[in-house]
């Protein structure tokens, strides 16, 4: 019997098998589709996170950093919100005296990097190229593969995404819904280096956003109706690429900077919260807990704070069948993170719609936010250092 089945070895659960690995606890992971291996002259993945400094701080604690690090991320020092030019907040890495502001690193570069570093223990085992058959939970989980092979754990791990297997087994409910928009992930390769800047624009139809990325490649993100964008996809590169000339920012182009586009796809937006994170023998994290409004690039940060939390508690080596395990499992990792991601989810919510309307006291009020979070610079550097997850 092993101390923990991760079930999901993404971002989450790989970081998560790290951290219990250095604790020496004896962990299987079960991965069923593991990422292609790195290669330099590989173009850019649609999928790309903002990495907080909280969170390159544990990547970096796991050993995982170096192995990311040496791929391809990409720091960024400024960030930029507005709805129009004369309301406008513009943050930089300088005003609270750090070198950047986060990274912006595609997914399976993540992915990739906590990988690496798993293949150091030998107290680790991961499993690919099969998936979860069934799940037998009782005061321990039992776990058969459609191969027919089967593991034993004291607890189970929930790191498996949104449609969480290990949720539906524990019959944990989840609240939430699907919002009316979507948005377009546009992959694009610029002509000219750009400004390690991103920024965000807000429009009653939806925001339109930019990440820079590694090399000329920067992603756009087009939040939209699932009509409007389901039309934009449609389109060949070269009529797409004159619709975000239309409705993206001048920054976009500015300089003459031309693009092409690269790849581009869509994406549901979904909010969900399970009601717990833990019951009996499962734990649920990540994705499989919660899932967010991607507006500020909060989900897989929240994701990794539920990683720290989790090994606090482990780390205080309690038997892992013990009442006192699973009460400071309860009270330590549950409660706090429940709470910590609530508040994120309502406030990405509330931010949300009082940016994506065009209502007019609601446009007054945000138009007046931006202004004093522009001009008062001590409650500007504090909302930048919580962004960022400095504290």
């Amino acid at each position: 019997m092993v101390d923990f089945c991760i079930n999901g070895g993404g971002m989450v659960g790989a970081a998560l098998a790290l951290g219990l690995a250095q604790q020496q606890y004896k962990v299987v992971v079960i991965e069923p589709y593991l990422p292609s291996a790195f290669n330099e002259s590989d173009g850019p993945d649609l999928r790309v996170s903002a990495i907080s400094e909280s969170s390159v701080t544990l990547l970096k604690a796991l050993g995982a950093w170096d192995y990311i690090k040496a791929k391809r991320v990409k720091p960024y020092i400024g960030l930029s919100v507005w709805d129009d030019p004369q309301h406008r907040t513009d943050f930089t890495a300088d005003s609270i005296d750090v070198e950047q502001l986060g990274y912006f690193v595609e997914n399976r570069l993540l992915q990739l990097g906590c990988l690496e570093a798993l293949e150091h223990y030998d107290n680790v085992t991961v499993i690919s190229g099969t998936k979860v058959q069934s799940l037998s939970l009782g005061d321990t989980a039992n776990v058969t593969l459609d191969n027919g092979n089967s593991i034993e754990a004291q607890w189970l791990i929930g790191a498996d995404g949104a449609n969480s297997q290990v949720r539906q087994a524990a019959g944990i409910g989840s609240t939430g819904w699907q919002y009316a928009q979507q948005a377009m992930g546009i992959t694009i390769k610029l002509d000219k280096p750009v400004d390690a800047i991103t920024w965000q624009q807000f429009t009653p139809s939806g925001p339109k956003a930019f990440l820079p990325m590694f090399d000329n490649y920067a992603s756009l993100v087009w939040y939209d109706s699932a009509d409007e964008l389901k039309r934009l996809k449609s389109l060949n590169n070269t009529q797409l690429s004159q619709e975000v000339i239309n409705a993206f920012p001048h920054e976009l182009t500015q300089n003459d900077n031309r693009f092409t586009i690269v790849d581009k796809a869509i994406f549901p937006l979904t909010r969900s919260h399970a009601n717990s994170y833990v019951k009996g023998c499962c734990v649920l994290l990540g994705d499989a807990a919660h899932t967010i409004n991607p507006l500020a690039g909060q989900g897989v940060n929240l994701g990794f704070k539920d990683v720290e939390t989790f090994l606090s508690v482990t780390a205080n080596h309690a038997p892992l069948d013990s009442l006192e395990f699973a009460k400071a499992l309860s009270r330590d990792f549950e409660s706090p993170r429940r709470r910590d991601n609530l508040v994120m989810m309502t406030a990405m919510d509330g931010f949300y719609t009082l940016f994506s309307n065009d209502i007019a006291p609601i446009k007054w009020i945000r138009n007046q936010l931006l202004s004093v979070a522009q001009n008062i610079e001590p409650a500007k550097k504090q909302v930048l250092k919580y962004a960022i997850g400095i504290r």
